[in-house]
């Protein structure tokens, strides 16, 4: 690059000062409002205000206005085709979590009356889930044995219904939904992969009509009760098991290849529950070892405010219970209702969501309801056949009314055996290798935090496993800002671009300078990293230069175009770096740094320390300035050399 191709560089900007308490209301608005939904009242009157308020926390009274016959109609199939869905489930889901069948369909009726008013999804199906069914088990199982003091159990599981209810109607009022975004993809596969493991396991108590079962949760003490018990097996149970096991998954293997006959696998586990109890009443087959569910109450949810257990010695363990379930159910709920509003092309909002499933938990925890959220099973039930709106919640809430007023009688001779079948058969799809194995492909590390999950539930306990991963998951984002990536930039060929000499080999190295890229925020976690890593980086260039014969070492130009912030700590790194370098007879250099990091380094006085002159717009613009300064002062030691953009002026005034 010649002297006459020199131009004469753009200064970098400070921007202009902000008021205080504007810089404090707009950070808080970027933290917690980010879609800004108080932009609808902006020039409203009072009144119109009053009306889109209602609307914003009850959504159903923005679409009901504008509900058709038509919407009805598909509303109405899809909702008793996932009753038909819920019903099995709602039994068995309960039987998993200890507690009676009929709470699992008392949890089936007023959960979703209250969504379908809250929620903003139109697809998302309400039910209880096999995860937060086992994580009941686990966690209050262990200080209260639910066969022995049933009631206490069932008091302290609406207890902790009622606090996941608090916490995440919390979490949607203080707009805090990021927080469930710590859950990563991997923790989740690998979370939802042992449970679901560890609970198809558990149901080889049913499926061998075992009555003594170990309580544990882990791999070893469920295989453990199994084969201590090998003389107790029921080859009826499991006869009749295998049988119904092999026609649900026959069915579900059915509806995905021919996706027209999804009702087909829609209906299977209530067709089974039907067949089943059908054939144990022709064969008395209760009299020869195969359990039933027995005497099912009529009647709808009955008030549960008086069994809310705030006064128990257990209650510490029903909060932390409730805390963890409402989390679970709240990351499974909200990707749900994501994924299937992509497909419709409609958006959601996570806030809301919260705000719908903690309401449906809290009502729910006073009607004899223990912990719901919206099953993908069921979601994608729904959305196969059809829904048009959340009325498909209501429609399925009136069929498990109906189902609670007169046909629980009829469940009397249902065998436990199918409802085992149920829900290994449901099980079986969380497992989901094909991510793991993907994983793998793509992010090693990932790959990591989703198997220790998986190992940990699998092996040690659901608590654990999800301790371990939600951890790992902790320690790599810390890792991430505590060790950021540096990479060294060369021009591309015949071009004034600046890319990583990793990713582009071809890349040319610029004698007498070595270019960095920061590729992440400055703060005080990583400060001294920085500082180190750039001083090797030199070590590591000089070296190279020495050996190689090239042109000694005179600049180290820092490309900050991806800090976005910077925090006092960073600044005495700067500050360190740059003494550093004069020591060296070495000139720092900084290219586009953003607004904030501008702020900073002119409160700092930093600017005046370096120079303006020595803070360039581009990596390019950078790199022909140090180029002008090589070509023209090559007899002058860097640090006494003028600074470009001084020297021509210098030279215009003569």
């Amino acid at each position: 690059m010649g002297n006459s191709d020199y131009h004469t560089p753009r200064g970098v900007a400070v921007p202009p000062p902000k008021p205080f308490c504007w810089a404090v209301r707009t950070a808080l608005k970027e933290t917690f409002f980010p879609d800004d939904p108080f932009r609808q009242f902006k020039n409203q009157p009072p009144s119109r205000k009053f009306v889109l308020g209602l609307q914003y926390l009850m959504p159903i009274l923005e679409w009901a206005p504008r509900y058709t016959f038509q919407s009805f109609k598909s509303d109405l199939v899809a909702g008793i085709t996932i009753a038909s869905l819920a019903v099995p489930q709602g039994i068995s889901y309960a039987n998993l979590a200890s507690l009676p069948p009929i709470v699992g369909l008392y949890s089936s009726f007023v959960p979703p009356l209250i969504y379908a008013m809250f929620g903003s999804s139109r697809d998302v199906a309400v039910g209880t889930i096999a995860v937060a069914s086992l994580l009941l088990t686990s966690m209050i199982g262990g200080v209260v044995n639910p066969y022995e003091n049933p009631k206490l159990y069932f008091q302290l599981a609406v207890t902790a219904t009622f606090f996941s209810g608090v916490l995440q109607t919390a979490l949607g009022l203080l707009r805090l939904g990021f927080i469930v975004d710590f859950l990563s993809h991997a923790t989740i596969v690998g979370f939802m992969g042992g449970a679901a493991t560890i609970v198809c396991l558990q149901q080889l108590k049913g499926m061998l009509g075992l009555v003594h079962f170990t309580r544990g949760t882990d791999m070893v003490s469920v295989l453990k009760s199994v084969f201590t018990q090998v003389h107790q097996w029921r080859w009826e149970s499991a006869v009749l098991g295998c049988l119904f096991l092999f026609f649900l998954l026959l069915t579900r293997y059915f509806s995905k290849r021919k996706p027209a006959f999804f009702w087909i696998n829609a209906m299977a586990p209530l067709m089974s529950v039907i067949l089943g109890s059908i054939l144990v009443y022709l064969t008395h087959a209760e009299k020869h070892g195969v359990q039933v569910i027995g005497h099912l109450k009529k009647g709808l949810n009955p008030p549960s405010l008086s069994d809310l257990a705030f006064g128990s010695p257990y209650l510490v363990t029903a909060i932390k219970t409730g805390a963890v379930t409402g989390i679970i159910a709240l990351a499974e709920g909200i990707a749900v209702g994501r994924s299937f509003s992509m497909f419709k092309n409609y958006h959601i909002d996570g806030n809301k969501e919260m705000i719908a499933f903690g309401m449906m938990n809290i009502a729910g925890s006073c009607t004899s309801c223990y912990l719901t959220t919206g099953p993908f099973s069921r979601t994608a039930v729904n959305f196969n056949a059809g829904c048009k709106s959340a009325v498909s919640n209501i429609v399925m809430a009136t069929a498990v009314m109906i189902t609670l007023l007169f046909l629980t009688p009829l469940f009397h001779y249902t065998p436990l055996v199918v409802l085992s079948s149920i829900i290994i058969a449901a099980m079986l799809g969380l497992i989901d290798y094909e991510a793991a194995i993907h994983l793998w492909k793509v992010d090693k590390f990932d790959f990591v935090v989703c198997m220790s999950a998986y190992i940990g539930v699998v092996f040690v306990s659901v608590e654990i496993g999800l301790t371990i991963a939600v951890t790992m998951s902790m320690l790599r984002l810390l890792l991430s800002l505590a060790r950021p990536r540096t990479h060294v930039l060369g021009n591309i060929p015949n071009t004034m671009t600046y890319r990583s000499i990793d990713q582009y080999p071809n890349a040319n190295t610029v004698p007498g300078m070595l270019i960095l890229h920061i590729d992440a925020p400055i703060y005080f976690a990583n400060s001294n990293y920085l500082r180190e890593r750039i001083t090797r980086w030199i070590y590591e260039e000089e070296d190279r230069v020495k050996s190689c014969g090239e042109a000694n070492l005179h600049y180290v130009i820092l490309d900050m175009s991806a800090v976005g912030s910077i925090d006092t700590s960073g600044m005495s790194m700067l500050d360190e770096v740059k003494k550093d370098l004069d020591k060296r007879g070495l000139k720092l250099v900084l290219a586009n740094p953003g607004s904030e990091v501008m702020k900073k380094l002119d409160k700092t006085e930093f600017i005046q320390n370096i120079g303006q002159e020595w803070i360039y717009l581009t990596v390019g613009e950078a790199v022909g300035a140090c180029n002008f300064m090589l070509h023209t002062c090559k007899r002058t030691p860097p640090t006494l050399r003028m600074p470009p953009a001084v020297e021509l002026t210098a030279q215009d005034n003569v």
